[in-house]
């Protein structure tokens, strides 16, 4: 099996949701044969479920991961390159390439535009491929930025990288000994600096989206109220701690 796709088998086995109702699953099969194990199973699978849809453990749990570094700032230094990582995104003709980014994709395009805004001396960089979509991220993104007014040849395009470990092993010789602004996902980039760091280039690190803006605040009782939005902030909290055991385990 090609790694690649091992490792995403494997991060998505371990989500909350999908272990939560592997334990459904098995409380509800064993429920006659073994109560014991029927009724731990159960009672394991709902605590799961519910400590991961409340938003003290959603947000307490991803907020060391978004706080690594500060939003970024004009920079002293000319910036050459903009690196926009790749996300997500579903081509679909009949909607504008702005519509057909994942949540992701967009918001790590528009923090890229925000930097190009500072620094409209650099050039932005786009990279993600297309897994099974007949057109890859890093062309979608190049479509939206055209969209929203990036000039094509402002913009350089990177279809290739399947994951942020190839992203910086293809981008890092274009890049290297350039002042570079990474751009990804809050929690997504300190795993992103280092992958850049080990091929030895030393980006300013630019967070796009956060999922806890204000993890400090005072919780109120609604905060206890399960959702399926804190349900996915814990998921991305899993899949980003397995992304760094990865990350760990290669180098």
């Amino acid at each position: 099996m090609d790694f690649f796709l091992f490792k995403k088998i494997i991060a998505v086995v371990v989500m909350p949701l999908n272990i939560s109702l592997l334990l459904l699953i098995i409380a509800a099969l064993f429920f006659k044969l073994k109560p014991k194990l029927s009724r731990t199973s159960l009672i394991a699978g709902a605590l799961i479920l519910g400590i991961s849809s409340i938003t003290p453990v959603a947000d307490k749990t991803i907020a060391p991961f978004e706080q690594t570094f500060e939003s970024f700032s004009r920079s002293i230094k000319p910036i050459s390159y903009i690196v926009v990582l790749g996300c997500g995104h579903a081509t679909n003709h009949a909607l504008p390439a702005t519509s057909q980014l994942k949540a992701c994709s967009l918001r790590r395009l528009v923090e890229g535009m925000r930097v190009l805004k500072l620094h409209p001396e650099a050039k932005l960089i786009v990279s993600g491929y297309g897994l099974y979509d007949e057109q890859t991220n890093a062309e979608t993104v190049q479509k939206a930025a055209i969209a929203l007014g990036v000039p094509n040849a402002k913009i350089i395009v990177e279809p290739y990288p399947k994951d942020t470990r190839e992203e910086a092993q293809l981008i890092a010789p274009r890049v290297k000994g350039k002042t570079t602004v990474l751009v990804t996902d809050a929690y997504h980039l300190p795993r992103a600096m280092k992958y850049f760091e080990l091929e030895g280039v030393k980006p300013i690190p630019a967070p796009a989206g956060y999922y806890a803006i204000n993890p400090d605040q005072d919780f109120v009782w609604p905060h206890l109220v399960p959702s399926a939005k804190n349900l996915q902030t814990s998921s991305i909290v899993w899949y980003e701690t397995m992304g760094r055991i990865w990350q760990w385990l290669a180098y």
